[in-house]
């Protein structure tokens, strides 16, 4: 049981997993960190939904890559499914937040979703991650929101109105996103708190 609980404990996190990525994207390229890091069924914003392996299939890395940190994380009770914001720069300035999507399986993390959002000042300079983990206290009774419907190649590029929606395997976080028409998005996660679903993300992303 020790050896299980030491096992466990030197797991890496979605935070490990974060800091991973953004590093291999400065040593291998912007695109290629991407595709090494994306879930099969990863969906990014251009600003409609699209399959991340699309999008990505073949794209040139530019000449010097996006850089980033993880400053606030929220983890389903499991440990499975984990969603990162924080700040982005580019050229060394600070211009956005990310926000990821991370799900672990036998292969290990791999993001889902990946989107950006309007720049949090506050988070540029915060080094040290804030982690909140999902309550293990009691069953949650059901899902705050539905598993998503796989979208098929025309959905996710025409669709006016793109909607999906995720949740972890112990149902104890959950996301859901919607991009309008004319391109304005908006991510909401959900954390279970051992009562209720609580809301503890909602990033709007104004259309351009």
């Amino acid at each position: 049981m020790l050896s299980l609980l030491l096992l466990a404990a030197a797991a890496p996190t979605a935070i490990d997993a974060e800091r991973a990525f953004a590093a291999d994207a400065q040593k291998i390229g912007q695109w290629t960190a991407f595709r090494k890091y994306a879930d099969q069924d990863a969906v990014m914003f251009v600003p409609q939904a699209i399959w991340a392996h699309e999008f990505l299939k073949d794209r040139k890395d530019p000449p010097k890559s996006v850089a980033w940190h993880p400053t606030q994380g929220w983890v389903s009770c499991d440990g499975r499914t984990a969603v990162n914001v924080g700040p982005a720069f580019r050229d060394g300035k600070p211009y956005g937040n990310f926000n990821t999507v991370w799900q672990r399986d036998k292969a290990g993390w791999r993001w889902v979703y990946d989107n950006g959002s309007p720049l949090d000042p506050k988070a540029v300079t915060q080094k040290k991650p804030i982690v909140r983990k999902a309550s293990c206290r009691t069953k949650a009774p059901g899902a705050p929101v539905i598993p998503p419907p796989p979208l098929s190649t025309r959905q996710a590029r025409t669709t006016p109105e793109d909607n999906g929606r995720g949740e972890s395997a112990d149902k104890t976080l959950g996301w859901d996103w919607k991009v309008e028409k004319d391109g304005a998005h908006r991510l909401r996660v959900f954390l279970w708190n051992g009562r209720r679903y609580e809301p503890v993300l909602t990033n709007i992303i104004p259309a351009k």
